[in-house]
């Protein structure tokens, strides 16, 4: 779905964004321009990169077998 009407961005471009190491709402209006124009968006764009954050699990650290 549409979140910035304004600069065509997605749900999805938001998850990508996210993905990739996005971390701010600040650093996605930068990569995607999302919330830059008339910001009715940017609530919206926080929570689904919030919940795109929640979602990253990090890979366990293995240690050497010896």
């Amino acid at each position: 779905m549409y979140v910035c009407i304004c600069n065509g961005v997605t749900d999805a471009d938001i998850r990508r964004i996210a993905a990739d190491g996005c971390r701010d709402l600040h650093e996605l209006t930068m990569r995607s321009g999302c919330g830059a124009s008339c910001g009715s968006c940017r609530d919206l764009a926080a929570e689904i990169l919030s919940d795109s954050q929640a979602q990253v699990f990090p890979l366990p650290v293995l240690s050497a077998a010896a």
